[in-house]
């Protein structure tokens, strides 16, 4: 005879987390989680990080989900704690990262009546996550849980959201955790299909300027090795989103770096003359095509997806693929190989194809000049590569120095640039970095900001160190809202309205307020001292450097315009 304990709702909770493997959340208490904390405290394994904000919380669980792979947990109250998480999920959500969120809510009972602190966060949030659950008894828990983590990582990831009433918690049950699954509807397509897979390699070999184009897919789908072996086996180019930084390495030949509205010259000329678009885990957004009615006029178009919805959404397709990122690429390889015959013969007759790309490689490449009494953003982003261990991590907030990183910091492996991609969410930066370094506490963390959006979670400074996580803060500041300054100054004749930042903040200060090291560089010759300092130390660190104050983010397409009307010098 089998004997089951009783337990209660809020531990039978934190059971399933362990099931799950999860080893850290990140959560702030209050009323209606107050159980759920209660049981928290005799959970040993499961490390708890206190952030000083929900939405740095969140981001903090997308940050390590991001560098690890695994899905990211976040805990809040209802209510206002609820609702302060939805920045997080959106971002998650329009990013595809693996998360569950875990909200209280007010008792069942009480659902509907305007209770203190209640809030529909399942209504609020249904138009952000893969799938938001409301459980409504002890019995439910265990399946709903086992549901949400199944969601967030399979097929395309994204976040699912947990509503668990304060009553539930309260409530006694036995724990029975399922091994498996199955979810009516939802059936995601992980294998390529074979013939397809013939069809697009048989393309692939018959076309004269391809162009491998590389979305983040391509990183959450754990494909960049197949990825690197399939492009070298065909010489063919490669340039990749901002999403995708890292999923080909950057210091190859073949590499094209960043494409779209801020991207390398050489990749949206190619990309305007390629005969054939290989996209692989990308989604064509805005800031990838530009002008739709004449983005990539000559190509066919192949795209692969393990989300069915996202092929042929924006643009017309020759030949989709559903499936894993990583399953259609090693098929792929295997293809190429039957077809080996052909391959001396394709790679030649991509010479002129390589040549026009040298040319514009040689023609416009991604530069900047550095005075000596000006420091130049690009100039730190590249000290900062170059001074850098080599597996760092690198976060970013949104905005210029964003798109600066991207295009100077070269990214040769996967899981090493976390940014905020399809939301463009300020404040994200510094949370992200605090949950990949609690997720790798030895690796080196460095987290790359503006001076307006560090100070949308700059409380998350005493999370840090707290938690003694060393993350290496890098301002760039030029007391302005940098990327719409740009907008203002080339679109709306220098008027630039609210977006000068001219209160004086002492980040130096700032950082010995919250006890940590922070230092200073104004003129050039003080960078590379400020990052060694800055490295040295064990702790968390701020490193702000005075910048060029009107510096702009260059080449530029502007909104409307075609990708290969590029704005190279203004």
């Amino acid at each position: 005879m089998r004997f089951h304990m009783k337990m209660n709702g809020a531990r039978i909770m934190l059971e399933c987390l362990k099931k799950e493997g999860v080893d850290t959340v990140f959560g702030y208490p209050g009323g209606t989680v107050i159980n759920l904390y209660d049981e928290l405290f005799n959970f040993k394994e499961i490390h708890h990080i206190l952030p000083r904000h929900e939405q740095a919380g969140t981001h903090a669980a997308d940050g390590y989900a991001r560098a690890t792979g695994k899905v990211g947990v976040a805990i809040a109250t209802s209510g206002p704690g609820a609702t302060n998480t939805v920045t997080g999920i959106a971002t998650a959500y329009m990013d595809s990262t693996p998360m569950v969120i875990i909200t209280g809510q007010v008792p069942t009972a009480l659902i509907g009546n305007d209770a203190f602190q209640e809030v529909d966060i399942i209504g609020i949030t249904r138009p952000c996550t893969k799938h938001s659950f409301l459980i409504r008894d002890v019995k439910d828990i265990a399946l709903t849980m086992k549901k949400a983590f199944y969601l967030a990582r399979s097929g395309r990831p994204g976040p699912v959201l947990v509503d668990f009433p304060k009553d539930v918690q309260m409530a006694q049950g036995e724990f029975h955790y399922p091994e498996t699954v199955e979810i009516r509807g939802y059936k995601p397509n992980l294998s390529g299909h074979p013939r397809q897979v013939e069809k697009a390699v048989s393309m692939i070999l018959d076309s004269k300027r391809p162009v491998m184009y590389v979305g983040g897919g391509a990183v959450l789908g754990n494909a960049a090795e197949a990825l690197t072996i399939l492009a070298r086996k065909l010489s063919v180019p490669v340039t990749t989103t901002l999403m995708g930084l890292g999923a080909f390495p950057e210091n190859d030949d073949l590499s094209l770096g960043m494409l779209g509205m801020h991207g390398a010259y050489c990749a949206n000329m190619a990309m305007s003359n390629s005969d054939l678009i290989i996209a692989i885990g990308a989604r064509f957004d805005d800031r990838v095509t530009g002008k739709l009615s004449t983005f990539a006029p000559h190509a066919k178009i192949i795209h692969i997806d393990v989300d069915p919805t996202s092929i042929k959404k924006n643009v017309r397709v020759d030949l989709p693929i559903v499936g894993d990122v990583n399953d259609v690429l090693t098929k792929m390889i295997k293809q190429v190989d039957k077809s080996s015959d052909k391959l001396p013969g394709f790679i030649a007759d991509l010479a002129s194809w390589n040549a026009d790309i040298a040319d514009w490689k040689e023609k416009h490449p991604l530069s900047y000049k550095q005075s000596s009494t000006v420091i130049k953003p690009q100039f730190v982003i590249q000290k900062l590569r170059e001074l850098s261990d080599d597996d760092a991590i690198i976060s970013t907030d949104v905005g210029q120095h964003q798109m600066w990183t991207a295009q100077f910091f070269k990214f040769n492996k996967p899981r090493t640039l976390l940014t905020s991609g399809g939301l463009g969410t300020m404040g994200f930066g510094l949370p992200s970095a605090m949950g990949a370094q609690a997720a790798y506490p030895d690796r080196q963390v460095i987290t790359i900001c503006g001076d307006g959006g560090v100070q949308m979670n700059i409380q998350e400074m005493a999370t840090l160190v707290q938690n003694r996580l060393p993350v290496k803060i890098v301002i760039l500041n030029n007391n302005f809202l940098g990327m719409v300054r740009q907008w203002q100054e080339l679109f709306f004749d220098k008027r630039y309205s609210s977006t000068c930042m001219e209160l004086p903040i002492n980040y130096i200060k700032l950082a010995d307020a919250y006890g940590a090291k922070g230092f200073l560089a104004k003129n050039p010759s003080e960078v590379e001292a400020v990052i060694k300092q800055g490295f040295e130390e064990k702790g968390p660190v701020i490193m702000e450097f005075m910048i060029a104050r009107e510096e702009k983010v260059l080449p530029m397409v502007p909104a409307g315009a075609s990708l290969n009307e590029m704005v190279l010098n203004a």
